[in-house]
């Protein structure tokens, strides 16, 4: 009885959706999963340290030998240091997230503590201050914040659009009638999301580049002894979150061209 109730519910609702509702929905998923990726390694919760720009950590293997290398021996070296240390460190835009021994992650916005948590033992390369040092300098967290903000306020503006509301024909019966939104309204919702999306591609990129760049780096100073990886998940949601995005500035392009030549017909007759 429940679902049938649920399913007529929804076959009421579906005719009242507008255009400019799956746009909303759209941008409201792409608001929740950019906030996902801010808030990877932020705190010790489930699946958030597993949302990480970079991971570092202390693995034997194999070294690579190149003729470029002046001192190929520095590798037994680091390899002595490292002992059996197994810390891995993991890095977000606002934290950084450490398992010292293949426990639970212990997450802060503070290396300075994470470190104070561990021994010389656990990380004798200083996993967690190159950790903190990729956190400050590298990683820029903003413009994906101003983005959220940019697709938040055009969503806000997608909402006064008007919607379906009952009026009386000439012959006093009741109709369902929709007005079309202020074309000036949807070009500064499209300026908006537009410059939003921009924000974000570059921040991807941003992302993608630097964290690779950094792993490759770290991996190779610790030749033998230091394994990198790049957070996969961090580049779902940031590559998702730009899509959706460009399928909202295409829609709202879309939404302005029709309501153009709507006038222009409408003049003409």
């Amino acid at each position: 009885m429940a679902n049938m109730r649920f399913a007529v519910g929804i076959k009421r609702l579906i005719p009242f959706l507008g255009y400019h509702h799956v746009l909303m929905i759209f941008i409201a998923i792409a608001i929740v999963l950019l906030s996902l990726l801010l808030a990877g390694c932020s705190s010790s919760s489930p699946t958030i340290p597993d949302i990480f720009l970079i991971s570092l950590y202390y693995k034997s293997y194999p070294p690579v030998f190149d003729p470029a290398q002046v001192d190929p021996g520095v590798t037994t070296a680091i390899a002595n240091i490292v002992g059996q240390a197994q810390l891995e460190v993991r890095v977000g835009y606002f934290g950084i997230c450490i398992n010292p021994d293949g426990g639970a992650f212990l997450c802060s916005n503070n290396a300075t503590s994470l470190a104070s948590q561990v021994s010389v033992d656990q990380d004798p390369l200083n996993l967690i201050w190159v950790a903190e040092t990729f956190k400050n300098n590298i990683v820029f967290p903003y413009l994906i914040i101003v983005a959220i903000v940019l697709a938040f306020v055009v969503f806000v503006i997608l909402a006064t659009f008007p919607g379906w509301h009952e009026e009386l024909d000439e012959r006093g019966e009741e109709k369902d009638v929709k007005p079309f939104p202020s074309r000036a309204v949807c070009q500064v919702a499209l300026a908006l999301i537009f410059v939003a999306s921009v924000f974000v591609l570059v921040s991807v990129l941003w992302q993608h580049t630097a964290s690779v760049g950094a792993s490759t780096i770290a991996q190779d100073l610790g030749n033998g002894s230091v394994k990198s990886g790049i957070g996969t998940t961090a580049m779902v949601l940031g590559w998702i979150g730009f899509s959706l995005l460009i399928i909202v500035t295409i829609g709202l392009l879309v939404m302005i061209l029709s309501l153009g030549l709507i006038a222009d017909l409408t003049d003409e007759d």
